[in-house]
């Protein structure tokens, strides 16, 4: 199976920066998608960014032009830069991944990591 591990959160500054990282591990296919949602205390949990195997990505619009995905293959990580973070960022931050096989779909996460944006 697919195993997702987070790191890189912590506590930043409002305007500061932070980089977070997930690797996954096991059987991991190309044509596997990877992303980031976040969950903030007594709110639903939200996409804030997504990459396609072509390399296209898209974001929520809370985060265009702050924070920016990417991925490498051949490490199987995806990473978030998060700039210019603002104190309603704060969030348990979980990347997941997509695999569509077959007609098969399945959805994998990992455990979170907490940014927490405060002065």
């Amino acid at each position: 199976q697919v195993q997702l591990v987070e790191s890189g959160g912590g506590l930043v500054q409002p305007g500061g920066s932070l980089r977070l990282s997930c690797v996954a591990s096991g059987r991991i296919f190309s044509t596997d998608v990877m992303g980031w949602y976040r969950q903030a205390p007594g709110k639903q949990r939200e996409v804030v960014a997504g990459i396609t195997t072509g390399g296209t990505t898209t974001y929520a619009d809370s985060v265009k032009g702050r924070f920016t995905i990417s991925v490498d293959n051949a490490k199987n990580t995806v990473y978030l830069q998060m700039n210019s973070a603002k104190p309603e960022d704060t969030a348990v931050y979980y990347c997941d991944l997509v695999r569509v096989v077959g007609g098969t779909y399945a959805k994998y996460w990992g455990p979170g990591t907490q940014v927490t944006v405060s002065s």
